[in-house]
């Protein structure tokens, strides 16, 4: 676009606080957010910078979404920039995001809490508070009963589900409410989302003392904390206080640039004792004041899902003032300490930035070593199956950013009982694959899938990839001799390796958490054990973690079985002659 188009487009644009983005084919260039939408796409016009400038050039038309407030544009850039990572803005290398309240665009909608919604839903946020957003989406549903099943889940069926009896969902499925009724419950969530309170507060105050005059006392109590969530859920943070006295939690935050890239570490101290340290990576912009445009992005993107501390110490101050806004809005204090305790934490984090900065970890080297379309792999997830014997099958899938395991993320599945290692890794890539491409599964799609084993279980996993379509890369790791197999050729990477050190880390995770699994199945099933006198959960437990499986029981001789703590000779011989 030239000058001349940039200020044409932004006659037309609104005079109200929100995003905008400049795009470029189906590709997101630059996500910005504004108190004056239309003012402030009219100043690119004049770029303030060079590369401001290619950006410009590069563009093809502009979009833009209006916002109630700035914190909310705040937010919501926030949340742009990470789902699109857009090639000219400051971009923190997790996947993170601000929930957000969809309504879709369904004839009979649904509501849900998502990081990434669809296009055709009527959303609201995005908001800080997850916890708070998914107690009013709970008082929301009970009060206006409105749907938060998926699409497979809502058609044909024939009766209502469990959420009809909990009083969660008036059930539009099988009839039970006219979708014309329905569409005006939904009507009264928009109208509260939009900012009226009271359509949802009202309901639940005569609830509340109803259920006090009925000496439902606890009920009572719920309905009060439900309550006081939704009073405060429009505006919430406005008036929030920190003294420094106060604070139990404090982040402290250093900078390191080198080139074009940027890593941020992270002190994170609780009662004035430091108990984590992490290190992230961010694209490092132009100009004069980078470390204050890396703060600034930092700070929007990182507490993204994350509880906010009670102050955040900063090496220098960020140069977006709405951030800083934000931050002290939501009872956060920010501080630049000159000297004292606080000035030599950043000067640790500082260390422990420029640290980073100048050590390969791997991620960088493994995108370049199987030839990846990322700069970085941040995103990997690992798959393993296991079982004993074809009984207990389980099958896991663990989740690491930027090296770290992230708990949060981690999925396990119940598989089919079959002794067959290819056809259950099958089954649970395609799991995920279709969860991913149907929108039922709330992360980001990974950049790399890793499988616990050879050529033969990543065969499989590539099946189901290239059966339901699902574009992401592959790779197995086997353990005999930690070859990395792709599916073109196999690497023999070196033991000290960082990028191969990466694989091993998540591989192992992925059985750690599939065995675990499959033990606690184990044990919580019934098996013929439990009918034989002197055999207790404790005992069998201690047989099946002996011998594995009932098969090995039976296959154990009496001397065998009473090595076992909790089993006598008169137990053991009981097991000889029943199994």
């Amino acid at each position: 676009m030239d000058p001349a188009a940039v200020s044409e487009r932004a006659s037309a644009l609104p005079e109200d606080p929100g995003v905008y983005q400049f795009v470029a084919g189906d590709a997101v260039l630059y996500v910005g957010k504004a108190v004056d939408i239309r003012a402030r796409v009219r100043s690119y016009a004049d770029p303030r910078s060079e590369r401001i400038s290619r950006m410009v050039a590069r563009a093809e038309h502009i979009d833009f979404a209006v916002t109630d407030t700035e914190t909310q544009a705040l937010l919501l850039e926030a949340n742009l920039i990470k789902r699109h990572q857009p090639r000219y803005n400051v971009r923190l290398k997790d996947d993170k995001s601000y929930p957000l309240v969809q309504l879709t665009a369904h004839a009979v909608p649904r509501i849900e809490v998502t990081r990434d919604p669809e296009d055709s839903a009527t959303v609201f946020g995005p908001y800080t508070d997850k916890g708070r957003v998914e107690t009013v989406v709970k008082a929301v549903r009970e009060t206006y009963g409105l749907r938060g099943c998926s699409d497979h889940k809502y058609a044909n069926r024939s009766r209502p589900c469990l959420d009809y009896e909990m009083d969660l969902c008036t059930a539009p499925c099988t009839g039970e409410i006219a979708e014309r009724d329905y569409r005006g419950d939904v009507e009264s969530a928009v109208r509260f989302f939009e900012g009226e309170t009271g359509v949802l507060a009202d309901p639940l105050r005569r609830e509340m003392e109803a259920a006090a005059q009925d000496a439902e006392f606890e009920r009572a109590a719920n309905l009060r904390d439900r309550l006081e969530a939704v009073e405060s859920f429009h505006g919430a943070g406005e008036d929030a206080v920190s003294s420094q006295s106060d604070e139990r939690a404090i982040d402290v935050l250093g900078v390191s640039l080198r080139g074009d890239s940027a890593t941020v570490a992270r002190l994170h101290a609780e009662r004035g004792q430091l108990v984590d340290r992490t290190r992230h990576h961010l694209d490092a912009p132009e100009g004069e004041d980078r470390t204050a445009a890396v703060l600034s992005a930092f700070l929007a993107q990182f507490y993204a899902e994350r509880d906010l501390p009670d102050a955040v110490v900063l090496s220098e101050r960020p140069d977006d003032e709405d951030v800083v806004a934000w931050l002290e809005a939501e009872g956060v204090g920010v501080r630049v300490p000159g000297a004292g305790r606080e000035a030599k934490l950043v000067e640790l984090a500082l260390k422990n930035a420029r640290r980073r900065a100048g050590r390969d970890d791997g991620l960088a080297t493994l995108a370049h070593e199987l030839d990846l379309d990322v700069r970085r792999v941040a995103r990997i997830e690992g798959f393993d199956v296991s079982h004993a014997q074809g009984k207990a099958v389980v099958g896991s899938d663990v989740c690491f950013v930027e090296g770290s395991a992230e708990t949060a993320d981690y999925r396990r599945r119940r598989l089919p009982e079959r002794n067959d290692d290819y056809a259950n890794m099958r089954e649970l890539v395609r799991w995920r694959a279709t969860r991913a491409l149907e929108g039922r599964d709330d992360r980001p799609d990974p950049d790399l899938l890793l499988i616990d084993g050879g050529k033969g279980q990543l065969n499989a996993a590539l099946d189901a990839l290239e059966e339901t379509g699902w574009d992401v890369p592959a790779v197995g790791i086997a353990k005999d001799r930690e070859l990395v197999v792709t599916p073109d050729r196999t690497f023999d990477w070196p033991d000290d390796a960082p990028h191969l050190h990466v694989l091993q880390r998540v591989r192992d995770e992925a059985h750690r958490f599939a065995v675990q699994y499959h033990q606690t199945l184990r044990d919580e099933v019934k098996t013929v054990l439990d009918d034989v006198p002197g055999v207790g959960p404790k005992t069998r437990r201690a047989l099946l973690t002996r011998f594995g499986s009932v098969e090995g029981v039976r296959e154990a001789s009496v001397e065998d079985l009473t090595d076992v703590p909790g089993v006598g000779e008169k137990t053991a011989a009981e097991l000889k002659r029943r199994l």
